[in-house]
């Protein structure tokens, strides 16, 4: 199970990284066609509908890397048993945070797509998007319960 998760997570990343290459070479793109007075129409659109795929998608690859910044100092003067209850309640919060996000992200792509709710300028709709963003939080909620697992086995670091 860990592994497929892992599979799936470095996807997403791989997903997320080309979404950050084609972001930078569309920005630098455009700033050289301002030059010539020759913007890229809707540049700043598709930059922050990229930026939106960047973030979430890399979200689960960062989480199951730990890869994020913990504050250990209260941690590390609790025992091992008070320390694992606390870890596994933040993941509890942290599970049911996304969940929710997930959830009403369904919601809203769902409301998108019901409405064709579309940028202003390309005209790109924003459901699958808000799908895209929904299941990467889903993705979230799996590392988390991954993470509660391997906090009771004795194995997180």
């Amino acid at each position: 199970m860990f592994a497929m998760l892992q599979r799936v997570s470095k996807i997403f990343t791989d997903i997320g990284a080309v979404a950050l290459t084609f972001m930078m070479c569309l920005t630098v793109a455009d700033v050289v066609l301002r030059i010539f007075n020759r913007p890229i129409l809707g540049a700043y659109e598709m930059v922050g509908l990229s930026l939106a795929i960047v973030i979430a998608f890399s979200m689960p690859k960062v989480s199951l890397d730990r890869g994020q910044v913990y504050m250990e100092i209260l941690l590390e003067r609790l025992p091992e048993q008070k320390r694992a209850i606390l870890n596994t309640f933040t993941r509890i919060l942290c599970i049911i945070l996304f969940a929710v996000i997930g959830w009403n992200l369904f919601l809203v792509g769902n409301e998108f797509h019901a409405t064709g709710e579309v940028s202003a300028t390309l005209r790109i709709p924003f459901f699958p998007i808000a799908y895209c963003i929904a299941v990467c939080c889903i993705l979230e909620c799996l590392v988390f319960i991954f993470d509660i697992v391997t906090i009771w086995r004795g194995q997180h670091e």
